[in-house]
This record gives structure tokens, sequence and C-alpha cells, in this order.
């Protein structure tokens, strides 16, 4: 039996955990803050309940992609179906535009750009072709299958649509989603895309009570395979010797030893952590140290007053003028877009009680308190939420008239309240950015050149419910392969 660590209890890291341990190994999952479930975690002010990075799932039902990985990690979530006749709404223009579900994508689409309804069929053929061509349907992939992916990871998002769709607003209608992977115009793959908005489409839900449940079930599952989470571990450093690592210590002094190593830190944090070790070459360092980041966000989480504001039951996408660019913004003219989201209690849900609005903002605008923590960063910083939440709420009620007068209290976080809590690097939404000027440079790979320290999470395939379990898959296959 091997003693493993795995950093961070995200669902990469709980995931892992419960592969690993499902195999007879003695896995022990170390969390830096006080409760597990990283992104998965909700939190609760005055009796009200918020997400912090899962808000919906998709292709959850029978016959579809996520559906066999809840069955395998034995979850049963009350997932609550989004309107199918509009889960997603596009607000551009003036004008409103739904995401319907399945077939009726096109339909619905098309009663606003009727000259457009077959190249809408091929755009919609092509996105699932690219998810079901993935390597989650498919172990190993013909040539023309694996050419088709390369093609479609080299090649943005908006050169495809250029080439595909005729109409200029249909291709800004198409992009509306953009938030869900903060893609970026001429370097965003089309398969990043393509693979979230098939997700979707194939079908969408909330989870009423919250992502925290996830986290719940998958620590249950972990303990009683005798596995356990330990919150409160900050781990500062990992310990290496001549070929391989050891262990780790934490910030409270205490060290653990490993025979195997698992992280699901975002991979510039887990360098700050690895001693100059001759096991990680120079180059590797630099290159992870260069990866780009995908941009921050500011949101205000809303509680109502109750039976005030009816329940909608779709996620509300907002822009000005362009989905494209708006973490491009200027201080007159942020937010040039944002998501809003009614959260979810119960199924049949009538009246909205609590929502978020969820805006780029960049990591520059933290630089002034970027040295500090939580409760900690002082009046000026306090007068920027303030700012910062006046602008969005005067955008929302803008979008939505008599929305302002249902709101009974408001909280707000930063990309510095996402960098502490969840560790990720500048606060970023998603972690390592998806850029085709990098081609295979800009891919992080499970496994490292020391021969015991895998990576796992979204940053080594991608994020959602979906990408991470997928890394999950790559990391514990890869591990296997070592010991074999």
């Amino acid at each position: 039996m091997s003693q493993i660590l795995v950093l961070g209890s995200g669902l990469g890291g709980l995931s892992c955990g419960i592969q690993l341990a499902r195999m007879g190994h003695q896995v022990t999952v170390l969390e830096q803050s006080p409760q597990a479930g990283g992104c998965l975690q909700s939190f609760y002010r005055h009796g009200h309940r918020w997400e912090t990075g899962m808000h919906f799932v998709g292709s959850y039902e029978e016959g579809q992609v996520l559906h066999p990985m809840l069955q395998d990690y034995d979850l049963h979530l009350p997932l609550v179906p989004l309107d199918a006749g509009g889960y997603e709404q596009i607000h551009l223009e003036g004008q409103s535009f739904a995401y319907a579900k399945g077939d009726a994508f096109v339909d619905v689409l098309a009663q606003h750009f009727p000259q457009e309804r077959d190249n809408l069929w091929r755009y919609l053929q092509l996105v699932r072709k690219i998810m079901h061509i993935s390597s989650i349907h498919h172990e190993t992939n013909l040539a023309e299958q694996l050419h088709t992916m390369q093609e479609y990871q080299s090649r943005s998002v908006d050169s495809i649509l250029e080439s595909m769709i005729g109409d200029a607003t249909l291709r800004q209608v198409l992009v509306g989603n953009l938030p869900l992977y903060a893609g970026r115009k001429g370097q965003t793959p089309f398969a990043t895309h393509a693979f979230i908005t098939e997700f979707y489409n194939a079908s969408a839900a909330r989870i009423a009570g919250g992502s925290q449940i996830i986290a719940e079930q998958l620590i249950q599952q972990l303990e009683q395979l005798g596995g356990k989470v330990l919150t409160r571990q900050h781990v500062t450093e990992i310990h290496c010797n001549h070929s391989q690592a050891t262990g780790v210590t934490t910030a409270k002094g205490a060290h653990f030893p490993a025979d195997c190593i698992v992280s699901t830190l975002h991979p510039q944090a887990l360098l700050s952590l690895l001693p100059d070790t001759p096991l990680l070459r120079p180059a590797y360092k630099r290159r992870i140290a260069a990866l780009p980041n995908t941009v921050g966000c500011f949101t205000l989480y809303l509680a109502f007053r109750p039976e005030s504001l009816p329940y909608l039951n779709a996620n509300q996408y907002v822009y000005h003028t362009s989905p494209w660019d708006c973490e491009d913004y200027t201080t007159d003219d942020w937010p040039r877009g944002f998501l809003y989201m009614h959260q979810c209690e119960q199924p049949h849900q009538q009246w909205a009680t609590t929502a978020e609005v969820i805006a780029y903002v960049r990591y520059e605008e933290m630089q002034p308190w970027e040295d500090s923590f939580v409760g900690h960063r002082g009046s000026s910083y306090e007068m920027w939420k303030a700012a910062r939440t006046e602008q969005l709420l005067a955008a929302l009620e803008r979008q939505f008239p008599g929305t302002r007068a249902c709101i009974s209290r408001i909280y707000s976080s930063s990309p510095l309240t996402y960098r502490d809590y969840t560790g990720t690097v500048g606060g970023s939404l998603y972690g390592i950015a998806r850029d085709i000027s990098l081609g295979a440079a800009g891919r992080v790979a499970t496994r490292t050149r020391i021969p015991n320290l895998f990576l796992a999470g979204q940053n080594v395939n991608s994020h959602g419910i979906l990408g991470t379990l997928v890394g999950t898959h790559l990391a514990v296959s890869e591990i296997k392969r070592s010991w074999d």
C-alpha cells in the first residue's frame, strides 16, 4: 500500500483521491482552506447561500457524456433542468436570443436568422462531431479523428465562425457563452468552444442546494475507502531527494511523507513549493511560469426579499456591444458585459432567493492590494468594491428593470478573493488560458520530470465538472503506468 498525498480538495483532488483509494492506496488530501471543496463549495451569509464556482452542469442525462461519470463516483444530485426552450439567454443589441436544447437550438435561432438555417445546422453538427471524437468517447482515436481534433485545437473560435456563418450578429450570438471559458478573439481554440457548447446543449441543469453537495458526497466516499481530508493544511514546500519527491511540509510545521504526490494546484503555484531540485529542468519552469492565465472577475452576490422577484430558469448574458473583448474595458465603459444567474434551492422554484452577477476584472486592478489578505485590505479596497458594485448594479437594472428594488443584501468578491480562497494564480477564472499561438507549449502535462509527482485538476485538461474529471482519468492512468 502506497502513501499518496493529494494537494487540494476541489473536484480534481477528491476524484483523484477516490480513484487511488479504490486501488488500495492510503490517500490523504491536504486543503489549505477551512472548508473542503475548492470551487465546489458554497458559502452562507445571514441564511442565504451562494456558489463559488460550479453553477450548473450539462450532459447528465442517460446516454450523455457526464452520466456514466456521475454513476462511477456514485453521485446522486438533485438536478433541476434549465429551460429547454432557452437555457442560455443572450442579450445583445437590444434583442434577446435563446440557446434551446438539442436540435431546437437551430430552430429557435433560425427564427431570427432564417437565411442562416443551413449554416446553423452545419455549425451544430461540427460542434457535436468535435465532442464525439474527443478522448472522452474514444480511448484511441483513428488517424482521421485525431487530425480533426488537432485542426480545431489550432484554429480560433472566431476564424471558424467567420468561415461558417455569414451574418455578423449571429456570429456574436453564437459566442454569447464566452464567460463559460473566458474566450479571447484570435486565441481560444474552436475545440474549446465546441466542447463546452455541446456539453450544455445536450442537457443543462442547476443543482438544487448547490454544488457543495458534490463535495460532501465525494468526501464521504473517500473516507469510507479509508482516505482522509485534512483542512487548514497550507503546504509550503515539497521535499525531494536525488530521484523523487519524498513528502511535504505545511505552514504549521507538520511533515507528511509520501510515496506519490498528486497536485491539483495551479502549476505556477506548484513551482513555488518546489526546491531548486535538478529533477526539474529550468526550461520547464520558465515555460510553466510564462503560460497565460484567463481573466479574473468581480462578482456580486445578491439576496432578494421573499417572493419579490420571479425565478429565472436560464442564465442571462448581457453585452453592451459584443461578447468579445469584454476584458479590454476602460474605466468609463466597465462592465462591457456580465453573466446573471439565479441560484436554485428547490425543484419547481417560483421565486428568486439569491443570484450572482459576474463581470470580468483584470488582475492589474488589484495591484494596490496585492500583498493584502482577506479581511485586511483597507478602506481604499472597500471604496473600489463599492464603486464597482454600483456600476454593475446599474448595468443589471438597465437590462432587468425593477431588480434592484427586490435586493435585501449585497456581497461582493474580486480576483483577490478567488486567489486567496482557491489558490488560482491572479484570481483567474479558469486557470491557464488555451491559446492556439502556443501550440503544444501551452499545454500542461499530467506527468512531471519528478517521477512520483503528477498534476491533475482543471489546468491539465479543461475546467468544469467534465474537464476536471477527464483530467483525473488522465492523472490516474499515468500513475498506473508509472507503477507497472
